[in-house]
């Protein structure tokens, strides 16, 4: 018995590292993800609970070009809505709705996703907290040229007293639309947050798609991002964030406001 559970310890440590050396392939790159921008944390959601998030962002300036039938992001407003279950201790699942408002074509139906998660226990004492997200998107080609998409984070988390700090490696693979015959896009996600109190958490976000994993686009082709943020802890079953973040590039998003609110409850 022992060397079984010592194997299934091991698989799941060697699990991510496999994966990531299958995903070193070369690709083109493909957008950042605009409706969902957050940095995930390692736990999931409890056994028998439901957590609704709502992610809204505005795009105070963006792009102002259309190509290929997608909508300028300029003056968007995205707002997405989420939905998690808690399966197991370790095991969670969401389904997300998501919609926009675009200048001069109104509301609309922007896609819908589906996302699994697992973390590896806390009791293994790892030198970080580990789980893995699993994303399937159904997207609306106004916006975004690859229709179906899969997303796989890793998630690595680490606390030092008050700071926090969270790592989201992200890859993602077009399998309809413009990107469909290129292989995986590197979608690092990156938060460092500090408590200076129990329930205000200041911080930074930073996001970017660099391109292929083998080979990175010139630093002019990539999207870069950072945020200013900040995390209101009011009760465990609330979750309250707000960043402003600006491009770092001439192909990023110029500025963007975002919010999420979450709750939780047993369900």
């Amino acid at each position: 018995m022992t060397h079984r559970v010592l194997f299934k310890g091991r698989l799941f440590l060697y699990l991510p590292l496999l994966l990531l050396a299958f995903l070193f392939v070369p690709s083109h790159a493909g957008a950042q993800d605009l409706f969902e921008i957050q940095v995930y944390p390692y736990e999931t959601v409890a056994p028998r609970h439901t957590m609704f998030e709502f992610h809204m962002n505005f795009f105070p300036s963006g792009t102002k070009t259309s190509e290929n039938g997608k909508y300028p992001v300029h003056h968007q407003f995205h707002f997405t809505t989420e939905i998690t279950h808690g399966i197991t201790e370790h095991f969670e699942l969401a389904g997300y709705i998501v919609t926009a408002w675009a200048p001069e074509h109104g509301f609309k139906l922007a896609g819908a996703r589906v996302r699994p998660r697992f973390r590896l226990p806390e009791k293994w004492r790892l030198p970080f907290k580990f789980s893995l997200s699993t994303e399937v998107g159904f997207n609306k080609h106004q916006f975004d040229a690859n229709t179906i998409t899969l997303e796989l984070r890793p998630i690595i988390e680490k606390e030092f007293g008050k700071w926090y700090l969270s790592f989201n490696p992200d890859f993602s693979k077009s399998f309809k639309g413009e990107d469909s015959h290129e292989g995986f896009v590197f979608e690092p996600g990156f938060k460092a947050s500090y408590a200076v109190t129990k329930k205000v958490e200041p911080g930074i976000e930073y996001y970017a798609e660099t391109g292929p994993v083998a080979h990175f686009h010139p630093l002019d082709d990539q999207h870069h991002i950072i945020f200013g943020t900040v995390d209101f802890n009011t009760t465990p079953n609330w979750e309250l964030n707000f960043g402003v973040g600006r491009g770092l590039t001439g192909s990023s998003e110029h500025w963007i406001v975002k919010w999420i609110v979450g709750y939780r409850f047993g369900f």
